[in-house]
């Protein structure tokens, strides 16, 4: 069956840099778009960045020129390099496939605070 698994999340002072994993199984990420949302508490989920299946790449206006989503297709994973993070960025993040109602991994959070 598909299962979308996350991690890379924690907590990091601002203007620190993580990357995020999300290693997908019972499919092959480079058949789907595949993108990372987030939340934070109180707000809607935003899309945050996506790659599609031939590989163009997509981003909110809130994290161009800081976020680098990338994929692996040997690893069949999916990344998203977060530099120059905010307090504003501070959500759960999610792997997903196939939008709003497709698949979704389970979420890792990340904090980031001084």
């Amino acid at each position: 069956q598909v299962q979308l698994v996350e991690s890379g999340g924690g907590l990091v002072q601002p203007g620190g840099s993580l990357r995020l994993s999300c290693v997908a199984s019972g499919f092959t990420i480079s058949n789907y778009g595949m993108a990372w949302y987030r939340q934070a508490p109180g707000t809607e989920r935003e899309l945050v960045a996506g790659i599609r299946i031939g590989g163009s790449l997509y981003y909110a206006d809130s994290v161009k020129g800081r976020f680098t989503i990338s994929r692996d297709n040997v690893r069949n994973t999916v990344y998203l390099q977060m530099n120059s993070l905010k307090s504003e960025d501070t959500a759960v993040y999610a792997c997903n496939r196939g939008g709003a109602n497709g698949d979704w991994g389970q979420g890792t959070q990340v904090t980031v605070s001084s």
